[in-house]
């Protein structure tokens, strides 16, 4: 058996593994933007339109 630890021991080819290394980072940066972009405050504009929706919502179903 081959002990060798970069992955052709498994089959996987040095092609395929950058590939999954390249996976990971990309996986990893996305992760850290989408954390980012969480702790932002919600735009005001946004939620005066979520309360005109909510407004135009129960006038609908007051008819």
């Amino acid at each position: 058996m081959n002990d060798r630890s970069d992955g052709r021991a498994r089959g996987i080819s040095a092609a395929g593994a950058r590939k999954n290394d390249a996976n990971g980072v990309i996986a990893s940066r996305l992760r850290a933007l989408y954390q980012a972009i969480e702790s932002e405050p919600v735009p005001q504009q946004f939620i005066d339109l979520l309360r005109r929706l909510d407004e135009a919502e129960r006038a609908q179903s007051g008819d």
